[in-house]
């Protein structure tokens, strides 16, 4: 079983989905033409196709994506994902998607996204040594920590920022540990960095259930996808004493009425990734986990996961957005009709840029934090943007994701209006 969904995900343009979303804000805020064009529009795309020695002498030739998506702000800032779907017009959504997040969180970033068209389960760890620092000296021309700054995203970690890190440093003839976030702690990386993501999800799943007044303790969850951002959501939300009743990963998925034991599964899935096989767990298809009867359900794994065939079915009171674009426009319209509470992307997974950008600040002032206090401040900055968020929406009488484009339109607006254009 796959946790990508029906076949025909694929279809339609995932940067056509992200620009409908900013059209209905543009139509909501009226803007005027010149903003409508600067918005819908990447102000950079770079497309790479390198070659790379494999372990047995051959050559690939592999293509890969840079992004940038608006800077009015700031430095573009993402992720890299390694992946056999990546492709342009997907690395484009996600940069728009990244410029929102930025701008919401109220930190000094431009939206940025990037990606290798690879499987890098079928590349040994030399190779894909190989293939990372390959792609940085692609990138270095557009690498800094003022410029882009990349950060892991699918299929990508420590290790292989280390790699660019490394790499770029080189190229520059200086340690510059600045030019990636989400890097070890040992080589100027964050504590908190790896399990951020997850940790600002659980952060606002709390606070939406503390807002509809649904008890923490007992509350039963659905989280599709067990990476590293469905396993800390389902960890700290665990902890919280929330009750995690279904988990899938690309193997298949799994359900057990009574909870699941979460930190022993994520032990399993490290030596087994067959969830199947874990005790006491009774196996179901990805399509039964979206329709599980919960409180919250978490999407975390790809985009287009809720659609217009299987919104329907969704039998959640809250869906909280962990992955990048997991609705569709005609879903997220089925769902907000049927009285389903979206917790968009755009605020709920912005805990990781959040405590990137802690590293960013860091490693400027050579001064590093402790972990409770990148919680802390990770809390409030997240806390602070649903409360933003929740304002703007109903200022505009709008659903949250409305009101959340509505907040990072306006935003970049004033900043592009302060900024003026050159010459």
């Amino acid at each position: 079983m796959s946790t990508n969904g029906p076949e025909n995900l694929q279809t339609s343009s995932v940067f056509s989905m992200a620009t409908k979303q900013l059209d209905i804000v543009a139509n909501l805020l009226g803007l005027n033409d010149g903003l409508r064009q600067i918005l819908s529009t990447c102000e950079k795309e770079f497309t790479m196709n390198f070659p790379v020695t494999m372990d047995d002498g051959k050559i690939n030739l592999f293509s890969a994506y840079r992004v940038h998506h608006n800077t009015t702000l700031g430095p573009a800032k993402g992720g890299l994902r390694f992946h056999p779907e990546v492709h342009l017009d997907e690395t484009k959504a996600l940069a728009m998607w990244m410029t929102w997040k930025c701008a919401i969180a109220n930190i000094p970033y431009g939206g940025g996204k990037g990606g290798v068209t690879c499987n890098p389960r079928e590349l040994s760890s030399t190779e894909l040594e190989r293939l990372t620092r390959r792609l940085a000296t692609e990138l270095a021309a557009i690498s800094g920590n003022n410029k882009d700054i990349p950060a892991p995203d699918v299929n990508t970690n420590e290790q292989i920022m280390s790699w660019i890190m490394d790499t770029v440093s080189s190229q520059l003839g200086h340690y510059s540990p600045g030019v990636v976030t989400g890097k070890p702690v040992a080589i100027g990386g964050t504590l908190g960095r790896r399990e951020a993501t997850g940790k600002g999800v659980s952060i606002i799943t709390k606070e939406t259930l503390r807002n509809h007044r649904i008890p923490l303790q007992g509350c039963r969850i659905a989280i599709q996808g067990f990476g590293s951002v469905g396993y800390w959501s389902a960890k700290f939300l665990n902890d919280m004493g929330c009750k995690i009743i279904a988990i899938s990963n690309i193997h298949g998925a799994i359900f057990n009425n009574n909870g699941l034991d979460i930190t022993n599964l994520g032990i399993h899935q490290l030596s087994n990734p067959n969830l199947g096989t874990f005790p006491g767990v009774d196996t179901i298809s990805n399509k039964e986990l979206l329709s599980l009867p919960c409180d919250v359900l978490i999407p975390a794994a790809l985009e287009r996961q809720i659609t217009a065939q299987n919104a329907y079915q969704v039998n959640a009171s809250i869906v909280v957005e962990a992955a990048n674009g997991p609705l569709t426009p005609e879903s997220d319209v089925i769902l907000q009709e049927r009285g389903v509470r979206v917790i968009p992307d755009i605020v709920a997974n912005s805990g990781g840029v959040i405590v990137s950008y802690f590293e960013w600040v860091q490693e400027l002032e050579h001064l590093f934090w402790d972990l409770e206090e990148v919680n802390s401040r990770l809390n409030t900055l997240i806390i602070n943007s649903l409360s933003d968020v929740s304002d703007a929406a109903r200022r505009h009488k709008a659903t949250l994701r409305t009101g959340a484009l509505t907040l990072a339109v306006e935003r970049i607006g004033r900043g592009l209006a302060l900024r003026g254009i050159c010459p």
